[in-house]
């Protein structure tokens, strides 16, 4: 257990692996299906042009909620559910590389950089073909003439009637490969890595550090774990705020198509001019917080609970 300011931190080797693993794909489901609705949001604000279709975040929403429904804010989330593998595979590179980076840096923030960095390279390269088969079902119904691939009409008036399916993602998966192969799979990727790789290199040690900060301004009997339920969307907002133009130049090429990260982001500058940089950010900000207090609240109960039996008592809160 190495211990920052006032607030501890469970280390890899403290942990039952076998609670931890099992708690932790209920708490990655749970997470996603409630910040799924703002990432649609999110999306579609990123790929149309200009304020063609939605004026923001909040006009955007009630437009999908009266015209496509409760389902309209989660299309494509069934097969988003697969990024449950990415999620664990997220947890387990961030404490191992974390570990191993502790034998050489006693430094929380330099391991938490490193860390953060390499388990978002990991969770990428696993979760880029869910995103991209994902975000095209996301931009199906108002937003689908926005991009490439098109649900058939056969096919949305049969899962109209019967309950959601894998139908809508089978055939845009099918679309996919034979217009771009399996490269069409990874189409954004390194736009997802230099958007997602600083994002989780940033936030980590903004988290630790926030933690610290408030540590020192609240009272003493203050449980830790509110702290860190605030220091969470603190680091979340500027996380998302430094990495937001990158993400919306991922959101582009992933959804229109492109091949070139640097000429996408070009176009976009002389297109919409420097606000290009704030597209979606107040989406992303939005499904950030309840994601970043669902993520610590859940990723510190959860360390919490799958601490070795003989620790328990050691420890206090």
């Amino acid at each position: 257990m190495q211990q920052k300011g006032a607030i501890q931190i469970i280390e890899w080797e403290d942990l039952d692996k076998r609670k931890f693993y099992s708690l932790g794909v209920f708490m990655t489901l749970t997470t996603r299906a409630t910040v799924y609705p703002a990432s649609l949001i999110r999306t579609r604000l990123q790929v149309q042009k200009g304020k063609a279709l939605y004026s923001g975040t909040f006009d955007a929403f009630f437009k999908i909620l009266r015209t496509e429904g409760v389902r309209g804010l989660y299309r494509g989330f069934m097969v988003n559910t697969f990024n449950l593998v990415s999620g664990q595979a997220y947890i387990t590179t961030y404490e191992l590389v974390r570990k191993y980076v502790s034998h050489y840096s006693p430094s929380n923030t330099v391991k938490s950089v490193v860390a953060g960095g390499a388990a978002s390279l990991v969770a990428q390269t696993i979760t880029v073909p869910i995103d991209v088969v994902s975000q095209h079902l996301m931009m199906q119904g108002q937003g689908e003439h926005l991009t490439r691939f098109k649900v058939k009409p056969k096919m949305i008036l049969t899962t109209a009637k019967r309950k959601p399916g894998f139908g809508q993602t089978r055939d845009i998966t099918v679309q996919i490969f034979a217009a771009d192969g399996f490269r069409g799979f990874y189409r954004g990727y390194v736009a997802s890595l230099l958007t997602y790789i600083p994002n989780s290199a940033v936030w980590w040690p903004f988290y630790h550090y926030y933690a610290e900060k408030l540590s020192l301004l609240a009272p003493s009997g203050c449980p830790h774990l509110i702290l860190q339920a605030v220091a969470g969307p603190m680091a979340a907002a500027t996380a998302s705020t430094i990495t937001n133009p990158m993400d919306v130049v991922r959101a582009r090429v992933q959804v229109e198509g492109r091949s070139s990260v640097t000429e996408t982001f070009k176009q976009l500058l002389a297109e919409e001019g420097i606000w290009m940089m704030t597209k979606g950010l107040s989406a992303r900000i939005i499904s950030s917080t309840p994601t970043s207090v669902l993520i610590v609240v859940g990723y510190e109960t959860l360390k919490r609970l799958s601490l070795r039996s003989e620790l328990i008592e050691t420890r206090h809160w």
